[in-house]
């Protein structure tokens, strides 16, 4: 074996082993939580990925199974959860949702770095797994300009708006609680809360693009 195909095999492993480590991301409705995710995405289009998530919901027009979600009928996502298949799940509207362990990996194994946007007892549940993401929390300024951002939509009934605000409130307070989340971004103005998001996030950023460059190079 010549000392250059030694040297290819060694970096294809440490290719082949690399795995970025996935970030949760979490926040109320209203907190610019997905507009911030957003512009990761359209900044960095190689550097991150979300997983695909579970749910017993039935598609919607436009939605295909494995792009949007797995959609799985109830009794095949209850077997999944017994045997203990996923890092987080909830219930809304009658219909269950989950990100399983393989979701996750699939995007690990392409060298990006998973996103998760989940709520509260989404963080809870994957506290207590061996994943070891960075947690962070996108802040309102108060809760009475979150009450603003989610009326200025005019999208919800008041119903509706009463109960993301309850939720907002309890994840609010939540996010209080010490080791809860790694970092917290306050959503005062976009640009300065996804400078922040982007500082903190800058060395996942570079070690990713920098192993993909080193990939890239390695298949010339």
């Amino acid at each position: 074996m010549n000392n250059y195909f030694r040297i290819w095999i060694r970096t294809f492993a440490k290719l082949a082993a690399f795995r970025p480590r996935p970030i949760v991301v979490s926040g109320p409705s209203g907190s610019g939580k997905s507009t911030l995710i957003n512009q990761l995405f359209k900044e960095y289009p190689t550097a991150f990925a979300f997983s695909v998530s579970h749910t017993t919901r039935t598609a919607r027009p436009g939605e295909q199974n494995a792009r949007e979600y797995y959609f799985v009928p109830r009794h095949q996502m209850e077997k999944m959860i017994a045997q203990r298949e996923f890092l987080e799940i909830t219930e809304f509207s009658s219909n269950l949702y989950g990100t399983s362990k393989n979701a996750v990996e699939d995007v690990a194994k392409t060298g990006r770095i998973c996103v998760l946007d989940v709520d509260k007892q989404g963080v809870k549940s994957i506290r207590k797994t061996d994943l070891h993401p960075l947690f962070i929390y996108i802040s309102p300024p108060s809760y009475e300009i979150l009450e603003q951002r989610l009326r200025a939509r005019k999208t919800d009934s008041e119903s509706a708006i009463q109960k993301r605000l309850q939720e907002s409130k309890e994840s609010m307070e939540f996010s209080k609680e010490p080791g809860v989340y790694d970092h917290i971004v306050l959503n005062d103005k976009l640009d300065v809360a996804y400078k922040d998001l982007k500082e903190i996030l800058h060395k996942d950023i570079e070690v990713v693009l920098q192993q993909q460059k080193l990939h890239n190079t390695d298949r010339k």
